[in-house]
Protein backbone atom coordinates (compact mmCIF):
# COMPACT_ATOMS: atom_id res chain seq x y z
CA UNK A 1 0.00 0.00 0.00
CA UNK A 2 1.33 3.41 -0.99
CA UNK A 3 2.17 5.94 1.69
CA UNK A 4 -0.04 9.03 1.54
CA UNK A 5 2.89 11.44 1.33
CA UNK A 6 4.29 9.45 -1.62
CA UNK A 7 0.98 9.76 -3.45
CA UNK A 8 0.80 13.49 -2.70
CA UNK A 9 4.39 14.31 -3.80
CA UNK A 10 4.14 12.10 -6.89
CA UNK A 11 0.85 13.71 -7.92
CA UNK A 12 2.48 17.13 -7.75
CA UNK A 13 5.82 16.39 -9.40
CA UNK A 14 6.53 13.05 -11.10
CA UNK A 15 2.96 12.41 -12.20
CA UNK A 16 1.92 16.03 -12.71
CA UNK A 17 -1.43 15.88 -14.45
CA UNK A 18 -0.62 18.80 -16.79
CA UNK A 19 3.06 18.25 -17.47
CA UNK A 20 3.31 14.45 -17.49
CA UNK A 21 -0.06 13.38 -18.84
CA UNK A 22 -0.74 16.62 -20.78
CA UNK A 23 -4.30 16.78 -19.49
CA UNK A 24 -6.23 20.02 -19.16
CA UNK A 25 -4.08 21.80 -21.73
CA UNK A 26 -6.84 23.92 -23.32
CA UNK A 27 -7.47 26.08 -20.23
CA UNK A 28 -3.80 25.70 -19.29
CA UNK A 29 -2.60 27.36 -22.49
CA UNK A 30 -5.42 29.91 -22.67
CA UNK A 31 -5.34 31.08 -19.07
CA UNK A 32 -1.61 31.02 -18.38
CA UNK A 33 -1.13 34.38 -20.06
CA UNK A 34 -2.06 36.27 -16.90
CA UNK A 35 -0.96 35.36 -13.36
CA UNK A 36 -4.17 36.51 -11.63
CA UNK A 37 -6.42 34.60 -14.01
CA UNK A 38 -4.21 31.50 -13.78
CA UNK A 39 -4.28 31.62 -9.98
CA UNK A 40 -8.05 32.00 -9.87
CA UNK A 41 -8.59 29.11 -12.26
CA UNK A 42 -6.13 26.99 -10.29
CA UNK A 43 -8.09 27.46 -7.08
CA UNK A 44 -11.33 26.66 -8.88
CA UNK A 45 -9.76 23.46 -10.25
CA UNK A 46 -8.47 22.50 -6.78
CA UNK A 47 -11.95 22.92 -5.34
CA UNK A 48 -13.72 21.00 -8.11
CA UNK A 49 -11.17 18.19 -8.40
CA UNK A 50 -10.89 17.49 -4.69
CA UNK A 51 -14.61 17.58 -3.96
CA UNK A 52 -15.64 15.58 -7.02
CA UNK A 53 -13.12 12.84 -6.22
CA UNK A 54 -14.36 12.81 -2.61
CA UNK A 55 -17.93 12.34 -3.84
CA UNK A 56 -17.18 10.02 -6.77
CA UNK A 57 -15.30 7.44 -4.66
CA UNK A 58 -18.23 6.53 -2.36
CA UNK A 59 -20.70 6.62 -5.23
CA UNK A 60 -18.54 4.24 -7.24
CA UNK A 61 -17.57 1.87 -4.42
CA UNK A 62 -20.74 1.96 -2.33
CA UNK A 63 -23.45 2.28 -4.98
CA UNK A 64 -22.24 1.39 -8.48
CA UNK A 65 -20.04 -1.63 -7.66
CA UNK A 66 -22.50 -3.36 -5.27
CA UNK A 67 -25.36 -2.92 -7.75
CA UNK A 68 -23.29 -4.05 -10.73
CA UNK A 69 -23.70 -0.66 -12.42
CA UNK A 70 -20.02 0.15 -12.97
CA UNK A 71 -20.72 0.52 -16.67
CA UNK A 72 -22.29 3.96 -16.15
CA UNK A 73 -19.56 5.43 -13.95
CA UNK A 74 -18.39 7.83 -16.70
CA UNK A 75 -21.84 9.39 -16.87
CA UNK A 76 -22.18 9.58 -13.09
CA UNK A 77 -18.74 11.16 -12.71
CA UNK A 78 -19.50 13.79 -15.35
CA UNK A 79 -22.83 14.67 -13.72
CA UNK A 80 -21.11 15.17 -10.35
CA UNK A 81 -18.35 17.24 -11.95
CA UNK A 82 -20.95 19.42 -13.70
CA UNK A 83 -22.78 19.98 -10.41
CA UNK A 84 -19.61 21.14 -8.65
CA UNK A 85 -18.62 23.40 -11.53
CA UNK A 86 -22.06 24.97 -11.42
CA UNK A 87 -21.57 25.54 -7.67
CA UNK A 88 -18.20 27.21 -8.28
CA UNK A 89 -19.71 29.38 -11.00
CA UNK A 90 -22.56 30.53 -8.73
CA UNK A 91 -20.12 31.33 -5.88
CA UNK A 92 -17.82 33.27 -8.20
CA UNK A 93 -20.73 35.15 -9.78
CA UNK A 94 -21.82 36.24 -6.32
CA UNK A 95 -18.46 37.07 -4.72
CA UNK A 96 -15.86 37.42 -7.53
CA UNK A 97 -17.66 38.70 -10.67
CA UNK A 98 -14.54 40.28 -12.19
CA UNK A 99 -12.57 37.05 -11.93
CA UNK A 100 -15.47 35.07 -13.33
CA UNK A 101 -15.66 37.45 -16.31
CA UNK A 102 -11.92 37.03 -16.95
CA UNK A 103 -12.35 33.25 -17.25
CA UNK A 104 -14.88 33.65 -20.04
CA UNK A 105 -15.95 30.29 -21.39
CA UNK A 106 -13.22 28.39 -19.55
CA UNK A 107 -14.96 28.25 -16.16
CA UNK A 108 -17.94 26.24 -17.40
CA UNK A 109 -15.53 24.17 -19.48
CA UNK A 110 -14.06 22.73 -16.25
CA UNK A 111 -17.01 20.34 -16.58
CA UNK A 112 -15.40 18.75 -19.64
CA UNK A 113 -11.82 19.38 -18.56
CA UNK A 114 -10.12 16.05 -18.92
CA UNK A 115 -8.04 16.76 -15.79
CA UNK A 116 -11.06 16.59 -13.51
CA UNK A 117 -12.43 13.41 -15.07
CA UNK A 118 -9.00 11.77 -15.33
CA UNK A 119 -8.41 12.05 -11.59
CA UNK A 120 -11.65 10.21 -10.86
CA UNK A 121 -10.75 7.61 -13.46
CA UNK A 122 -7.25 7.13 -12.00
CA UNK A 123 -8.93 6.60 -8.64
CA UNK A 124 -10.81 3.65 -10.13
CA UNK A 125 -7.93 2.26 -12.20
CA UNK A 126 -5.40 2.40 -9.35
CA UNK A 127 -7.91 1.07 -6.80
CA UNK A 128 -7.20 3.82 -4.27
CA UNK A 129 -8.81 3.88 -0.85
CA UNK A 130 -10.98 6.86 0.06
CA UNK A 131 -8.15 8.71 1.82
CA UNK A 132 -5.69 7.91 -0.97
CA UNK A 133 -8.22 9.24 -3.48
CA UNK A 134 -8.59 12.56 -1.67
CA UNK A 135 -4.80 12.93 -1.26
CA UNK A 136 -4.23 12.05 -4.93
CA UNK A 137 -6.95 14.42 -6.12
CA UNK A 138 -5.71 17.30 -3.99
CA UNK A 139 -2.07 16.63 -4.97
CA UNK A 140 -2.96 16.45 -8.67
CA UNK A 141 -4.88 19.72 -8.45
CA UNK A 142 -1.99 21.37 -6.60
CA UNK A 143 0.36 20.06 -9.30
CA UNK A 144 -1.88 21.55 -12.01
CA UNK A 145 -1.96 24.81 -10.06
CA UNK A 146 1.83 24.82 -9.67
CA UNK A 147 2.29 24.25 -13.39
CA UNK A 148 -0.16 26.92 -14.58
CA UNK A 149 0.99 29.54 -12.05
CA UNK A 150 4.69 29.04 -12.81
CA UNK A 151 4.05 29.17 -16.56
CA UNK A 152 1.91 32.31 -16.16
CA UNK A 153 4.56 34.01 -14.01
CA UNK A 154 7.34 33.22 -16.49
CA UNK A 155 5.13 34.30 -19.38
CA UNK A 156 4.45 37.66 -17.72
CA UNK A 157 8.16 38.20 -17.14
CA UNK A 158 8.90 37.38 -20.77
CA UNK A 159 6.30 39.94 -21.87
CA UNK A 160 8.19 42.58 -19.88
CA UNK A 161 11.37 41.71 -21.74
CA UNK A 162 9.50 41.90 -25.02
CA UNK A 163 12.18 40.01 -26.91
CA UNK A 164 10.15 36.95 -27.93
CA UNK A 165 10.27 36.15 -31.66
CA UNK A 166 6.92 36.63 -33.39
CA UNK A 167 6.45 32.93 -34.18
CA UNK A 168 6.80 31.97 -30.51
CA UNK A 169 4.37 34.49 -29.05
CA UNK A 170 1.18 33.21 -27.43
CA UNK A 171 0.64 29.46 -27.20
CA UNK A 172 4.09 28.65 -28.64
CA UNK A 173 6.07 30.18 -25.79
CA UNK A 174 3.65 28.73 -23.24
CA UNK A 175 4.24 25.21 -24.57
CA UNK A 176 8.02 25.76 -24.58
CA UNK A 177 7.94 26.97 -20.96
CA UNK A 178 5.71 24.02 -19.97
CA UNK A 179 8.10 21.61 -21.70
CA UNK A 180 11.12 22.97 -19.83
CA UNK A 181 9.25 22.77 -16.52
CA UNK A 182 8.14 19.21 -17.37
CA UNK A 183 11.78 18.26 -17.94
CA UNK A 184 12.73 19.69 -14.56
CA UNK A 185 9.91 17.71 -12.88
CA UNK A 186 11.19 14.62 -14.68
CA UNK A 187 14.26 14.88 -12.45
CA UNK A 188 12.08 13.68 -9.57
CA UNK A 189 10.99 10.56 -11.49
CA UNK A 190 13.36 8.16 -9.74
CA UNK A 191 12.33 9.35 -6.28
CA UNK A 192 8.61 8.55 -6.15
CA UNK A 193 6.35 6.37 -8.24
CA UNK A 194 2.61 5.82 -7.78
CA UNK A 195 1.81 3.27 -10.46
Amino acid sequence: MLHLMTIFIAAIFTHNIALTYLLGMCPFVSLSRNLNTASGMAFAVIFVVTLTAAVNWPIYHLILVPTGSELIFYIVFIIIIAAFVQLVEMIMEKFLPALQASFGIFLPLITVNCTVLAISLFMVLRDYTYVQTIIFAFGSAVGWMLAIVVVAAINEKLKLIGDIPKGYKGAGIIMIIAGIIALSFLGFAGMVKIQ
